[in-house]
């Protein structure tokens, strides 16, 4: 017997991985002068330009994704993030264990949210 429906599992996925780019993309935030210097130490230039649209699109699309709202533009955004993230990662000598794991998660789960949606426990269900 299945306890488990596609609209539960769907709610977990998006509480998870909006929490998570709401985690990473908080400290973003908090410093973007900082931020931007990691960028543009990591080769993202200008970084003050990348850091401060990757803390917002962290951040806020972490939000989004969290409370199901404009879940497929959040995921879409995210999901391109974590594209690029895995292959800088992948470009730089990392190893999926200890470098590009994470990255390579969230892209799932943004590829899961593009594909199936946000499902019924999601704000844009009720509103949009």
């Amino acid at each position: 017997m299945n306890f488990l429906t596609g609209d539960v599992a769907l709610l977990l996925l998006r509480l998870a991985v909006g929490i998570i780019f709401v985690v990473h993309g908080w400290p973003k935030i908090r410093n973007l002068r900082e931020t931007a210097q990691n960028f543009e130490g990591m080769g993202f230039k200008p970084g003050a330009f990348w850091g401060p649209l990757v803390a917002i699109v962290e951040f806020v699309g972490g939000l989004a994704i969290f409370f199901g709202l404009y879940t497929g533009l959040a995921a879409l955004l995210l999901g391109v993030e974590m594209l690029v993230g895995t292959f800088w990662k992948m470009s730089r000598g990392q190893g999926l264990a200890g470098g590009y794991e994470l990255d390579l998660i969230l892209l799932a789960g943004c590829i899961v949210l593009l594909a199936l949606g946000p499902g019924v426990y999601a704000v844009e269900y009720r509103l949009l």
